[in-house]
């Protein structure tokens, strides 16, 4: 028998904060039974609630970890509980199950309720695992991270007694000073490394839930950065601007799925006038991110044009923040060379063709001009493209332009690899198997094509 997992058999998710308790808000018996049976085999300790009054009354009673509170219910909805779980209890993750329509529902409950994740009914086994298992890990390391830092803080106090009893030994004094600095250092290192990974996984989870092609906002980021050097912005706002290029399609994860992955160009008018909230939805999201105010402000007003008539505020020229007039280039680049704009993906000339053609209606002059800058420098992320090939035409030696996913968005072989003999008897297996055909996309110079 083959251990190859695909999307049908996706992997076991094992529990390794046994321990844990999980408080289930729901009015509905039979949601909650459903919750218990998921739950129960994984070692959790499991209190159950059917309103929000008595999930705050076994709040007070008990030492809860994680809330799984269900959006519609009666007297006290579930974005009012989470709201007053927070107010009472903030170190409890809290997690909502909510249906498609409650969108508006959703946007308040994570302003107003602080969730960790909202998941939708009816829900995927494996996913609501892994979410569960995810915040209880992220609520350990959080409880860790505290734990160290009262060990830090007590380590400070102690050596701070013994630096005014033992004035005379300056120099082991400053020797451990100095040790102390070096650990604040690389823990700060690490903790930046670790935020801009984060950033980066869920931008992935972005892709997989709007259709967009693996690594397309990684690549809208980098472009956008480069950019952003090109008019030497400081530093702080090229970070802001390449966060903004990785997150610029957060809104729309409320979008309606067969929205998200038809081309504009095929939508009707009310289709657009849907689509064309994702910002506002995007900016909202982020509000109560105050480190993010900044990206915010930039993916709310990306869809703004030069001449006046874009979105949401009609804002025009210099009125429309720079970084905003960066991304609105960089997106629309790499949306005509994916196919999200056109029925097919264009090829370079041709995508940079539209963009100037734009030069001064949807776009800043200045930004096009430094975007055919990069082009005319050889910039080695527009110097390639890709075309997309069947299984059968594979040869050894291509290599990937994108990474390669199920139709589920299961990762198969990531973006760069080199293609060899085992890959393709791989993935044609995996075709005669779940038959399917997967597109391929293998890159190709330019000056190749």
């Amino acid at each position: 028998m083959s251990n190859t997992v695909t999307a049908s058999d996706p992997p076991a998710v094992e529990n390794v904060l046994p321990s844990s308790v999980i408080l289930l808000v729901d009015d509905e018996a039979s949601i909650l039974s459903s919750l218990k049976r998921v739950l129960r085999p994984k070692g959790y300790t499991l209190l159950t609630a059917e309103s929000g009054a008595e999930g705050l009354r076994l709040l007070e009673q008990n030492t809860v970890d994680l809330i799984i509170s269900d959006m519609r219910m009666p007297e006290m909805t579930g974005a009012q509980f989470l709201g007053k779980a927070k107010e009472r209890y903030p170190e409890v993750t809290r997690i909502l199950l909510t249906g498609y329509s409650e969108i508006t529902s959703t946007v308040s409950a994570i302003n107003d309720g602080g969730i960790y994740h909202y998941l939708q009914k009816p829900w995927d086994e494996q996913d609501l695992l892994l979410t569960i298992q995810r915040a209880l890990e992220q609520q350990h390391l959080k409880k860790e991270a505290a734990r160290l830092n009262e060990v830090v803080r007590k380590q400070n106090e102690e050596l701070l007694t013994f630096n005014a009893r033992l004035e005379k030994q300056v120099q082991a004094r400053t020797e451990e000073i100095r040790q102390t600095v070096m650990f604040l250092e690389n823990s700060q290192a690490e903790i930046k490394l670790n935020f801009l990974t984060m950033l980066k996984v869920f931008s992935n989870m972005i892709e997989l839930r709007s259709g967009m092609l693996g690594g397309q906002s990684d690549r809208v980021s980098g472009l956008c950065r480069r950019l952003g050097k090109k008019f030497k912005i400081p530093e702080f706002a090229i970070q802001d601007l390449a966060i903004a290029g990785l997150l610029h399609a957060i809104g729309k994860i409320g979008l309606p799925d067969e929205l998200i992955r038809k081309p504009q160009e095929k939508m009707s008018g009310e289709e657009s006038r849907v689509f064309m909230t994702h910002p506002v939805k995007g900016h909202v999201v982020l509000t109560p991110v105050a480190a993010f105010k900044e990206v915010g402000d930039l993916i709310l007003h990306q869809y703004e044009r030069y001449d006046g008539r874009g979105l949401p505020e009609g804002l025009s020229g210099d009125e429309i923040p720079l970084g905003s007039r960066i991304l609105a280039v960089a997106r629309d680049f790499e949306a005509l060379r994916s196919g999200a704009i056109a029925t097919l993906p264009l090829p370079l000339d041709k995508s940079i063709q539209i963009i100037k053609s734009q030069s001064g209606h949807r776009y800043d002059p200045a930004v096009v001009d430094s975007f055919i800058a990069l082009v005319n420098e050889g910039d080695s992320l527009l110097a390639e493209r890709s075309r997309d090939i069947k299984s059968r035409d594979l040869e050894v030696g291509m290599q990937l332009a994108e990474d390669l996913r199920t139709h589920e968005g299961v990762l198969l072989i990531v973006q760069d690899s080199i293609i060899t003999a085992s890959n393709i008897q791989q993935i044609r297996k995996f075709e005669r198997l779940e038959d399917i055909a997967l597109q391929i996309s293998i890159k190709v110079l330019e000056k190749d094509a």
